[in-house]
């Protein structure tokens, strides 16, 4: 093919089938050779479904060829983060107990993607049960960023963010309960997004963090991750065409954590371009405060709930940190619970009331910039940092406040990437993508590096 399709938008993609300069089989069949080629040093995948993915993109094929694919991702190849089920295929959940479970049916997020048309390439890495926010697990290797092997991709959806920057899937399809869509797409240098609880339905799928999470499209571009989903969504969120300035909070370190002097500078630079912009730009701290006694009790309440009996059963196949969750869990005070069941609704009502004086907050996705795999920093810019959030503490307040946010790459510190986190209100999912989409053409994030890697 004179096109190298792995680079090629969804856009690109289904432009080329309807002018038949492209198959959505000879496509598919590009990106499992790259899969077979590359993905043995990353691990992004658990699985790769090559006899479905090369049915559906026949079928795709044959829809453009009698002039009616009209469906949203029609012949796109997508990942899909091993939490969700589809038909006949594992779900193993980043866990070695469920290794050769296979799923009877297609989860509700799925089942919406195979109506799109979608081109399934294979199940993606996950942290075990979606506890941790680096993808390692007792399946197989840690996965890495596609920027430096050595490194890790974060988690928990480090599968489905390595496989979409190292161009081995178009898009793909990650959740998010404490950072798990925004945490590797910082580390991998793409575009992720957490929605608004409830917009991006799972029915029948997998249990966890369900206070918080919400699954979200991981994509190159912001434009890539808008299709995504709005089939993820069952919705449309075309680009506005409102100008209007907006109210932006600028909060270099939420919590005044220590935020290291490269990712710093970069996300300073990104506050700076929404002023060039033309946007009000306001130094301000978002009022977060107390969020970690809201969410460790509810998250370990619902995992010994639901996954306690594994302690039991077969503690010799379950992670460190799995068994260390379940541990805890059996330890907690039901006091505790209660209480923070009764704090969730005033931190939400707190947090929302803040957004009546903004309408985005920017933040730093990550507090550094990808480190060493197994290696979690232990101080940043010389203070002492928990193993738990220490790297990655910006996140889960936001799942916590049930609002939208999502990571944007916006530049490279150590030849490493940065992202900004951009937090809008609940529902406000077309406002996030448009002031994302600005900043991503004003930054104009460089990939050349990283795709001459990927060749």
């Amino acid at each position: 093919m004179a096109k190298d399709v792995s680079l090629l938008s969804i856009a690109e993609l289904a432009g080329s089938y309807r002018d038949r300069s492209l198959s959505p089989v000879e496509v598919a069949e590009a990106f499992f050779e790259r899969i077979e080629r590359h993905d043995g040093a990353l691990h992004a995948y658990v699985e790769t479904t090559r006899d479905l993915a090369l049915e559906q993109a026949r079928q795709a094929e044959r829809a453009y060829a009698s002039g009616k694919a009209d469906a949203a991702l029609a012949g796109i190849p997508v990942a899909i983060k091993d939490a969700f089920h589809v038909a006949g295929v594992r779900t193993t959940l980043g866990s070695d107990v469920y290794r050769g479970l296979v799923a009877k049916g297609d989860s509700g997020l799925v089942r919406r993607l195979r109506a799109a048309g979608a081109v399934f390439l294979g199940k993606t890495n996950t942290a075990e049960f979606g506890q941790s926010a680096t993808t390692d697990n007792l399946l197989g290797p840690d996965t890495a960023t596609p920027w430096d092997l050595a490194r890790t991709a974060g988690g928990s959806s480090g599968g489905s963010a390595a496989a979409v920057a190292a161009r081995l899937a178009t898009v793909a399809v990650g959740s998010d309960g404490g950072g798990s869509v925004r945490i590797p797409a910082a580390f991998s240098g793409i575009f992720g997004l957490k929605p608004s609880p409830g917009l991006c339905g799972d029915e029948h799928g997998f249990r966890g963090m369900t206070e918080f999470v919400s699954a979200g499209p991981m994509a190159r571009s912001v434009a890539d991750a808008r299709i995504l989903l709005g089939v993820l969504a069952d919705a449309r969120f075309e680009r506005g065409a409102d100008t209007r300035p907006l109210r932006v909070c600028y909060c270099p370190a939420p919590e005044n954590r220590p935020v290291d002097p490269g990712v710093a500078a970069v996300v300073e630079r990104a506050a700076r371009v929404f002023e060039e912009l033309g946007h009000s730009l306001e130094e301000d701290h978002p009022p977060i405060q107390g969020w970690g006694d809201i969410f460790g009790p509810l998250v370990l309440e619902e995992e010994h709930r639901e996954r306690g009996h594994l302690l039991k059963l077969c503690p010799e196949r379950l992670t460190r940190y799995e068994r260390s969750a379940l541990e805890a869990a059996i330890a907690l005070d039901p006091d505790d619970v209660r209480r923070a069941r009764a704090l969730l609704p005033e931190f939400r009502a707190r947090l929302a009331a803040f957004f009546d004086r903004y309408d985005i907050v920017l933040t730093p996705a990550t507090a550094v910039p990808p480190f060493p795999l197994g290696e979690r920093p232990k101080f940043i810019r010389g203070v002492a940092v928990d193993r738990l959030w220490g790297a990655f503490p910006f996140t889960a307040p936001f799942n916590v406040g049930g609002v939208a946010a999502a990571a944007v790459p916006c530049g490279l510190a150590g030849g490493l990437p940065v992202s900004v986190q951009i937090v809008a209100r609940a529902g406000e999912e077309r406002l996030l993508l448009d002031a994302a989409q600005d900043l991503e053409e004003a930054v104009g994030f460089d990939r050349g590096p990283l795709d001459s890697m990927w060749t």
